[in-house]
């Protein structure tokens, strides 16, 4: 809810307003939901958020299946009630809001996750031309590859979710400090050699190798859920839906103003239903970002029993913090030094000019193996062969200043 006082005189008409976004949006309601919406507003404190968003959830919700629908709009049309902002115009074209400037683009506020819950499946028989297949890598829609997910249709962001979702991601082994036997070994196992050497008196004397055991390395992501990150991170946690059902060793945290674990819903099979228990459990979407403390709660809590075999850090934010970068270098510097590589995926590295100069990305950047972008197809697949060992660093830029 934005911060400004909401008049009790504009109320009914911000309601009104908030209704026809939600018809348009595809929900079942009219004027009498506007009517019952009002009076549910006069009997709870309209300045409490928690109890301003279930009033109007209980009166305007009626099936299980719009509620992400609705808690869409609602962050979206609340944020500034009083003005009419891109995605208001944008879907209330045949409202009589006024709007002082036609939109630069048409935002997919109201996401395809959203809409694919609520709306029947769409005819894909109208959009042969542009399916894909079922290979991230191998898309041959260029387009759809290279396109920025904040800049795609509803339509195009279920066709990406689709590829991520059948994304085959082979972890690279790597050598660990133990050693198994190996008729090929470089080594010689000289305890098995003399186990061995009993049977035959010690002659002969058959030598028994041993080779250094690898195993799938461990891989941690770090994912910042605020309110600049929206258009990314939802889709960034289908990725990491993904990766986590490829490999055994894979731990998901969310991050806004707190640190969450979602490693076990991320587990789940079906990744809808692991997406709305995710959404359900975390408590601080969209909103600001504590970037430091966050990292400081993973290196207290977590960093000692996830990062002690050499694990590969994923940090996945666009590094604005609320708190100016305090307590961001000395916390990424304590992660850098108990993980094998700490990667750091930023969704501003899209624009050509990136330059850093916000106080968050200044201490952030030197601490980092890795920096990365993640803004498209293009760039999910390039960091799926670097975790496969089929790609080098090149697609990335060495952490520095200048």
């Amino acid at each position: 809810m934005s911060a400004k006082p909401i008049h009790p005189g504009r109320l009914p008409e911000n309601v009104a307003h908030f209704v026809r976004l939600l018809r348009a949006a595809g929900l079942p309601v009219g004027p009498g939901h506007t009517i019952t919406a009002v009076r549910a507003l006069a009997a709870v404190e309209v300045t409490a958020r928690r109890q301003f968003f279930w009033a109007l959830h209980g009166t305007l919700v009626s099936k299980r299946e719009h509620r992400h629908i609705f808690e869409s709009a609602f962050r979206l049309f609340w944020r500034d009630p009083f003005g009419a902002d891109e995605a208001l115009s944008a879907l209330l074209s045949r409202s009589q809001i006024p709007v002082e400037k036609p939109p630069s683009r048409a935002p997919a506020r109201l996401s395809a996750e959203d809409e694919s819950a609520t709306r029947p499946a769409p005819d894909h028989s109208r959009e042969a031309p542009h399916e894909i297949p079922l290979r991230l890598a191998w898309s041959p829609t260029e387009v759809l590859r290279t396109k920025d997910f904040e800049q795609m249709t509803p339509a195009e962001v279920i066709r990406a979710k689709e590829a991520i979702r059948s994304l085959k991601l082979h972890l690279r082994p790597v050598l660990t400090r133990r050693q198994e036997p190996d008729p090929r070994g470089r080594f010689i196992d000289l305890r098995r050699t003399l186990r061995t050497s009993i049977r035959t008196g010690g002659c002969p004397l058959p030598l028994q190798r041993k080779s250094t055991r690898t195993r799938r390395p461990t891989i941690v992501a770090l994912c910042d859920i605020s309110g600049s990150m929206e258009s990314y991170s939802r889709i960034l946690l289908h990725f990491f839906h993904a990766l986590t059902n490829a490999a055994d060793r894979v731990h998901t945290f969310v991050f806004g103003t707190r640190l969450t674990n979602i490693t076990r819903l991320l587990r789940d099979r079906d990744v809808d239903r692991a997406l709305d228990r995710i959404g359900t459990t975390v408590q601080d979407w969209y909103g600001g970002t504590r970037i430091g403390a966050s990292l400081q709660a993973f290196n207290l809590h977590w960093s000692r029993r996830l990062l002690a075999q050499g694990a590969v850090v994923l940090l996945v934010t666009d590094g604005l913090d609320r708190e100016g970068g305090d307590g961001i270098r000395a916390q990424a510097r304590r992660l850098r030094k108990s993980c094998r590589s700490l990667i750091w995926l930023n969704p501003l590295l899209r624009y050509r000019a990136f330059a850093p100069r916000a106080a968050g990305i200044k201490a952030l950047l030197p601490e980092v193996d890795e920096h990365r972008p993640v803004h498209n197809l293009d760039s999910l697949a390039q960091l799926a062969d670097t975790l496969s060992g089929r790609g080098g660093r090149g697609a990335g830029r060495r952490a520095r200043l200048g």
